[in-house]
């Protein structure tokens, strides 16, 4: 008998051109929120471009652009509760920024400085930092859920991913326990084609990548990333369920990276420019655009305007980035253990000597 997988459903109402599938979700009603939404997308498109020119002039690290990506860190943000956790990975710039992580905390943490996870907005004071390492975050989050279910708490727990590491155990792991504890966690899967240069068919013989949440016993859905509305709905209905006390849930999210893996990839090296410029038929931002318009919501005029806007918010806050001081030497031995060990005080008061001996403006090594 030849093996049948099982069928995962996958939720779209936007055609790539903004036109309508069929029936739409209530969401599509409120013009006013799909327009904030749009502004949000925008924003973060225009910030990325802004942080990528910033890695390419030296000052800031390697970065990892959103481009083609932004609706669904942009939808996730916007229906976060504020007492919810964001446990996320190296490309959640989107759903930073709405949830109140400042740009210019964003520069800094990719700019190597530690206060960039620092965050000034109280509401965002208990999300983690990205994580770089991949799919560690999705068991750091199972620990976040496991102290609301401990504690009785309506709140929730939300990890994201990339489509690689839902190959990794660390992944696998999470889910296990997610189901077996039944965890208030969310688990989000931006399915965007490429782990750096391997394309999602060589990554996995699934035929989705959420129906690995069956076997953990966990619903798994297929949503299109670039489809506004309907991840409005299937991330809502998630969240929704594990704040009900409900369980976990997994939200495959498919979008496609229209960039560089991160600033220090070239794509062009391994990806077909023909399936890029196909891929940019179908992008988010265009997409809610050309239905905003349709229904004579957003024209010309407010385009223009709302870049102006982003552009200035932009620059205010890069301005903010460049004038803060540079750490003190000395805090690379901050917030390494609770306890001090005797041996790295020595090594603290060896630094301290040593900088205060250096030359002013001199090499650390001098």
């Amino acid at each position: 008998m030849p093996f049948v997988q099982p069928q995962v459903p996958l939720t779209r109402y936007l055609q790539a051109d903004g036109q309508p599938l069929g029936e739409l979700p209530a969401c599509a009603e409120n013009t006013e929120q799909l327009r904030v939404l749009y502004r949000q997308m925008l924003l973060t498109r225009l910030f990325d471009q802004k942080a990528v020119a910033l890695q390419r002039t030296g000052r800031i690290g390697t970065y990892a652009p959103t481009l083609g990506q932004e609706a669904i860190g942009v939808v996730l943000g916007s229906l976060m509760h504020a007492e919810d956790v964001l446990v996320p990975y190296y490309r959640d710039t989107a759903v930073q920024l709405l949830r109140g992580v400042r740009m210019e905390e964003i520069l800094l943490y990719w700019g190597g400085d530690e206060r960039g996870s620092a965050y000034a907005d109280p509401a965002v004071a208990e999300d983690f930092p990205p994580c770089v390492p991949i799919a560690t975050q999705a068991l750091h989050a199972c620990g976040v859920a496991s102290a609301f279910r401990i504690r009785g708490q309506a709140r929730v727990a939300v990890t994201t991913c990339g489509d690689g590491a839902t190959s990794k155990g660390d992944f696998l792991e999470a889910l296990n326990v997610a189901g077996a504890w039944q965890l208030p966690v969310v688990f989000v899967v931006n399915n965007n084609q490429w782990a750096i240069s391997v394309p999602r068919h060589l990554q996995c013989a699934a035929a989705t990548l959420a129906q690995k949440a069956l076997g953990a016993g966990i619903p798994g859905e297929q949503v299109d990333g670039n489809d506004v509305l309907a991840l409005h709905e299937c991330l809502g209905r998630a969240l929704q369920r594990a704040r009900q006390g409900k369980g976990p849930s997994l939200v495959e999210c498919l979008s496609y990276r229209l960039g560089d893996h991160t600033t220090a990839d070239d794509a062009s090296r391994y990806r077909d420019s023909a399936q890029v410029r196909q891929a940019w038929e179908a992008e988010p931002l265009r997409r809610l655009q050309r239905f905003l318009a349709a229904r004579g919501a957003w024209d010309e005029a407010h385009e223009q305007a709302c870049v102006a806007d982003c552009q200035a918010r932009i620059e205010a806050a890069v301005a903010r980035f460049d004038a803060i001081t540079a750490p003190s030497p000395e805090s690379l031995f901050e917030h390494v253990y609770a306890r001090w060990p005797a041996a790295l005080a020595e090594q603290r008061d060896a630094w301290r000597e040593r900088m205060a001996q250096r030359p002013a403006g001199g090499p650390v090594d001098e």
